[in-house]
């Protein structure tokens, strides 16, 4: 299929794994000069919170659901398709819940190309919302006449603290948004990056997380955008960058992108 996204499409009342709609992630990642092996590792964490099917009898079910696509996978999947997909189990039976998810693990790891972990939540067993994210949020810094088109120059070290040989910080801020690249509409965030390395420039980091504003891609590609502008002028020994955008449709996809080994934290933002 066409890629739905900015098109009207028709309500489909059946289950139908022909909706989701998969792109490669080498077009975005060759723009950002990656080869591999890939400087990261990581996940793609969906969370979504308006699934439904019908049980044998036809009575409606409703879970929450959890995805964790890695990062290592040839393939992403564009979430309004992915939210037609999931709207398609509304009106259709499946035997047990163990059918749901073999249905849900089986579309969506063809679709993307690699082993998709797929989690059927109770509602009661949702993740809390987080009050916030760890570290040290730098939003109140001030930044006078920033710019909004993406400027990886503002990444720069921290002449205060120039003769500390490294630091060890998490930083984060909610001023975050960017644009989807085919509707042009705005894409909220909370941003989080973790690294250790020689001391960067907070209010460099919040100009530059600022010149986003006006900038149009797809999330896991901005946040992968993040962390090798970051790695590349701040040199940094270890880095992390998460992204945490609020849901829209849905869904909320939480890209994260690691050079250490780590499992993505799978958080809930309250804003999400």
């Amino acid at each position: 299929m066409d890629n739905p996204l900015g098109q009207s499409v028709q309500h489909v009342e059946g289950y139908e794994p022909s909706l989701l709609y998969p792109m490669p992630r080498a077009a975005s990642r060759f723009a950002l000069g990656l080869t591999t092996p890939l400087p990261f590792d990581g996940e793609d964490v969906w969370h979504g919170y308006e699934f439904s099917w019908l049980d044998p009898q036809g009575k409606p079910r409703v879970a929450g659901l959890r995805l964790r696509v890695p990062a290592s996978t040839p393939r992403m999947v564009e979430s309004k398709s992915v939210k037609l997909y999931l709207n398609s189990f509304a009106q259709t039976r499946f035997a047990d819940v163990r059918r749901v998810e073999e249905a849900l693990t089986g579309d969506l790891t063809a679709a993307v190309g690699g082993e998709v972990q797929v989690e059927l939540l109770r509602l009661a067993d949702l993740p809390p919302a987080e009050d916030a994210l760890p570290g040290e949020c730098i939003d109140a810094l001030p930044l006078a006449n920033p710019s909004y088109e993406v400027d990886p120059t503002l990444l720069e070290p921290d002449a205060a603290r120039g003769g500390q040989t490294a630091a060890e910080e998490i930083l984060h801020s909610h001023l975050f948004r960017s644009l989807c690249p085919v509707t042009g509409q705005p894409d909220w965030a909370s941003i989080l990056v973790r690294y250790t390395g020689p001391p960067m420039s907070r209010q460099g980091l919040l100009g530059y997380l600022v010149s986003f504003r006006m900038h149009q891609a797809y999330h896991e590609s901005t946040v992968e955008q993040i962390f090798v502008d970051i790695k590349a002028r701040c040199g940094c020994e270890r880095l992390t960058v998460g992204g945490f955008f609020v849901r829209r449709g849905g869904v909320d996809i939480s890209p994260w992108r690691s050079d250490q080994a780590m499992a993505a934290p799978g958080w809930r933002l309250r804003r999400q």
